[in-house]
């Protein structure tokens, strides 16, 4: 169980819960194939320091603005 951060203001850093999971389980996978972590914690779990980089806003995500006119779909 993830303890810290407290999941209620992690919940802040992403526009839903399932941004939030991706964004952690992708970081998780470069920490575990040695990808250097960004921040410094007790825990050496991957899923942990992942969510602290998102809490301390050093891991962030963005959106791709679709062109006007273009449907979601991409047809």
């Amino acid at each position: 169980m993830l303890l810290h951060p407290p999941i209620d203001e992690i919940k802040q850093k992403a526009d839903s819960r399932y941004t939030l999971v991706i964004m952690a389980a992708k970081r998780a996978r470069d920490l575990v194939a040695d990808k250097p972590a960004l921040v410094e914690i007790e825990n050496n779990v991957p899923i942990s320091i992942a969510a602290e980089e998102i809490m301390r806003d050093e891991i962030t995500y963005r959106r791709p603005i679709e062109e006007q006119g273009e449907e979601a779909t991409g047809d």
